[in-house]
């Protein structure tokens, strides 16, 4: 497969794409109210995971695509706090909420790994 960009070699990247389509899908239900509240909060923590991972696996020094993963992991984390708290708002049934956390589990123990694998060197 051809890859126009070094950063779509990592599966991680794809898996953070997957997520951001996903909460998009899910937030378009969200109440009308919530478009510039928990809407476009919990869209722009999921396109900062990706956009972070991105950034960070073009990085040259070990020590910078570290940085960039550890602050992809904090936005994955506030993607999970979003998605409670859509939960306890019911705006995300039980189902939908498990499905995302799914995601953001498998997200992290992969983005856990490669920070580890990198300040390892």
């Amino acid at each position: 497969m051809d890859y126009a960009f070094p950063f779509e070699r990592y599966d991680i990247w794809k898996l953070s794409v997957d997520m951001s389509l996903k909460i998009y899908e899910l937030s378009a239900t969200f109440p009308a109210e919530e478009k510039y509240g928990l809407v476009g909060q919990i869209r722009r923590a999921s396109n900062s995971v990706g956009a972070n991972i991105a950034e960070g696996v073009s990085r040259f020094s070990e020590k910078e695509k570290a940085r960039f993963l550890e602050i992809a992991y904090g936005s994955l984390m506030e993607v999970a706090h979003f998605a409670i708290l859509a939960r306890n708002l019911n705006f995300l049934s039980l189902k939908q909420y498990d499905e995302l956390k799914i995601m953001i589990q498998e997200i992290s123990n992969k983005v856990n790994a490669l920070h580890k694998k990198m300040t390892n060197r």
